[in-house]
Order: structure tokens, then sequence, then C-alpha cells
């Protein structure tokens, strides 16, 4: 058994060296080929040189450059391609946010401009506004600085470019409608009172305004200076109507673009509160400084100042109010700067008596063509009251662009109350 075990031993031994043999002279065999290989690279390389007069390391680089600028070219086209694809792609998206942001900002109503309308069940019950010798609807326009239109069967249209005075007006005649006693010295209890009421008024519609935008828990004050918007307009656009109208498009941007929605919707709501707020300067820095006061955080302070682009954009958010303001504005139909230019002026003929010594108050009428001016009784006599009345009109003449000649009435009105009865 262990003869036979080393026979196997030396048999397999032998067959071990045969193979290495075969693989030794398999491996000199394959080592000659790489040689002759190498030598003929060398050959083709020498050759390559003598042909193209380069050297390797110029060759190479040629060859590196050509296939960079290959691959340069593929990438260009790619990038290309891809920079179309994009704004296709972009200019679809933005069409459909601009476009459902103005279905969200959609309005259902449209405001009165110059003009409100108080409707009468019968025609006899104008004669109580007219009053004895006109003596009442003299009184009610004084005191309400709107002009009265009584000559359409069925309704008394009040007219004037002041929105508030016009609104003070309508609810004024409405009471003394229904009133039996109507006289000057009751027209006038009557019309205080409505300014009074006007007063809720607005900061009940500064508190709508905020909650259909969605904003609470605002600064009291704030309130009636956003609901005095309801009574102002810019360019003949209704300010509530616009800035309700805009903050709706400028959220909705917001929130398709993943801006901060809050920052603009309350850039949206302030930014044109500087136009209700009397003092030097623009509406842009009225309403940024009235912001700053209340301690409104610096990107809404910002939205504000920057949405009219008299600062450099600072955020994304004031980018988007200064968006939704260009869209809400310049919409068909929004503005008529004819109306806008027309306010101005009749402002600007009442503030020119108002500067003058005497004058307690002033209203423009018939489109600018005649200025009211309501007289102190202790400060001017009836001279002083002629002389004021022709200095007021050379004045608006001069200063201002009134076509025609402006008609200067002044009121002088001594009167004595005890405690209801009245001597003029």
């Amino acid at each position: 058994m262990t003869q036979t075990t080393s026979q196997d031993l030396i048999q397999l031994e032998k067959k071990l060296l045969e193979r290495q043999e075969k693989l030794d002279a398999k491996q000199e065999e394959i080592d000659a080929q790489k040689e002759e290989l190498a030598k003929k690279r060398r050959e083709y390389s020498d050759k390559l040189e003598k042909v193209s007069t380069l050297t390797r390391d110029e060759a190479t680089k040629q060859l590196l450059a050509e296939t960079e600028n290959d691959a340069a070219a593929m990438m260009a086209k790619i990038i290309k391609e891809r920079e179309e694809e994009a704004k296709s792609t972009a200019a679809k998206k933005a069409q459909e946010v601009l476009l459902d942001s103005l279905k969200h900002g959609a309005l259902s109503f449209i405001p009165e401009y110059t003009v409100s309308v108080v409707r009468v069940a019968e025609e006899e019950m104008k004669g109580r506004i007219i009053g004895r010798e006109g003596r009442n609807i003299r009184a009610f326009e004084q005191a309400t600085g709107v002009d009265v239109d009584l000559d359409e069967e069925g309704i008394i249209r009040l007219s004037s470019f002041d929105q508030v005075r016009r609104e003070v007006a309508r609810r004024a005649l409405e009471v003394l409608l229904k009133d039996t006693r109507v006289q000057p010295f009751r027209i006038e209890e009557v019309v205080k009172q409505t300014k009074e009421e006007l007063d809720k008024i607005m900061f009940e519609e500064g508190e709508k305004l905020a909650a259909e935008v969605s904003v609470f828990n605002l600064p009291a004050d704030l309130y009636p200076l956003l609901g005095r918007m309801k009574f102002r307009t810019s360019y003949g656009q209704n300010l509530l109507v616009h800035t309700l109208e805009e903050t709706k498009i400028g959220i909705h941007i917001a929130q398709e673009i993943g801006a901060n929605v809050d920052v603009v919707r309350l850039g949206c709501l302030f930014h044109d509160i500087g136009k209700i707020l009397e003092g030097d300067g623009s509406h842009v820095k009225l309403g940024a400084e009235l912001l700053k006061r209340y301690n409104f955080p610096e990107p809404i302070i910002n939205a504000v100042a920057e949405h009219h682009e008299d600062k450099p954009f600072s955020s994304i958010e004031s980018i988007i109010v200064h968006l939704a303001d260009a869209i809400s504005a310049s919409r068909p139909g929004a503005r008529y700067e004819d109306l806008e230019k027309y306010g101005q002026r009749l402002t600007e003929m009442e503030k020119i008596a108002k500067n003058y010594e005497g004058v307690e108050d002033a209203y423009a009428f018939e489109a600018g063509r005649e200025l009211r001016v309501i007289i102190n009784p202790g400060r001017l006599d009836d001279n002083q009251t002629v002389l004021l009345a022709r200095k007021i009109q050379e004045e608006v003449s001069k200063a201002l662009a009134v076509p025609g000649e402006v008609k200067v009435t002044a009121i002088r009105e001594f009167r004595s109350v005890y405690p209801e009865h009245t001597v003029v």
C-alpha cells in the first residue's frame, strides 16, 4: 500500500514539472510577443512623428484638445436645448400663475366715482329739501360741500370729487327725507352726526378689508385708515377695490412660487396707505414711515417703500408687491388719468382759498368753475369779504388751468341760536 502511494506521488510530480515547463515556454512566447508589439508601436510612433512633424506630447495634446472641443460642442448643444425647454416651460407656468392670480383677484362690483344717487318716493319730498326760497338746499350744500341736482324725476344726484363728502351727504339726505322738520339748523345737526357715524363706518370698513385678506389683530388706529380708502380714488380707481384686488393677486403669486405669503399680504395691504395720509413727501414715503411708527417688520416696510422702485428691490416679496400693484392698476378700465387730475385740481382750488385768513372752509363745485368760500363773520366784515373773493378768484385763475371763468362765492353769515331759534 505504501509502495503504491509513493509511485503515485512520483508520477504526479513528473506531471507537474512537465506542466510547469509548458507554462514557462508559453510565458516566454508571450513576453516575446509583447516585446515585438512594443517594438512595432515605437516604430509606428516614430513614423507618425516623421509624417506629422509632431512630437508624441504634441500629438497627445492635440488629440485631447480635439476631444475637449467635441465634448464642449455637445455640452453646449445639450445646455441650449435644456435652456429653450426651461424658457418654454417657465413662460407657460408664468402664464398659468398670472391668469390664476387674476382670477383670484377679480372682484364683483364697480365703484361710483363722482356721483351718488338718492331715490325719493314722491316728488313732493324734494320741496322739503329745497325749503322756502331755497334756504334748505343752500344750507345742505354749504354744510356738506356737495352739489345737489334735483332735475331728474325720482332721484336726487349728489356730485363731488370728494367721496367722503358725497357719502356724508348721501346718508344725511336719507335721514332728512324721513324727517318732518327740515330747516338749516336741523340740516347742520344731521350732517354733523353723520360725519361722526362715518368715522365708525370707516373703522368697520377697515376691519372688513383686513378680514377679507386674512389679516387680524392690527393696531386699532390702522383700521380707520384702511376704511378711508373706500372713499378715495387713485386715477379713477377706487383705492379700497384696488388694494383688495392687488392683495389677492399678490397672495396667490406668493403661494405659487413659494415666497413669504405674510410679508406679501401685509405689503400689498398697506402699499398705498400713504395716499390717505397728510404730510410732506410721496405716498410711498408716508406709508413706510407709518409702518415704522407701528414697528412693522423690516421686510414689510421695504415692500411698501420699494413698490414703485423708488429703492432697489431687497427681496422677492417686494418684487411680488410691485408686480401685483402693476397688474391691478394696468388692467383695462381700471384707471382714468383725467379724473385723477380733475380731483387734484379741485383739491388745490380749495387749498388756495383755505390759506387766506378768515376762511373757515371752501368747496369746489361745477367741475371747478365755482368755488364757495365760508367766511368767519367775526374775522372779516362785508367789505373785506368782497375783496377776499376777488383775491381768491385771481389766484385760482393764475395758479390753475381751469377751463372758463372761475366764480368765487364768499358766504358770510351771522347767526344767533337760542336754543333752536335761528336768526340770520
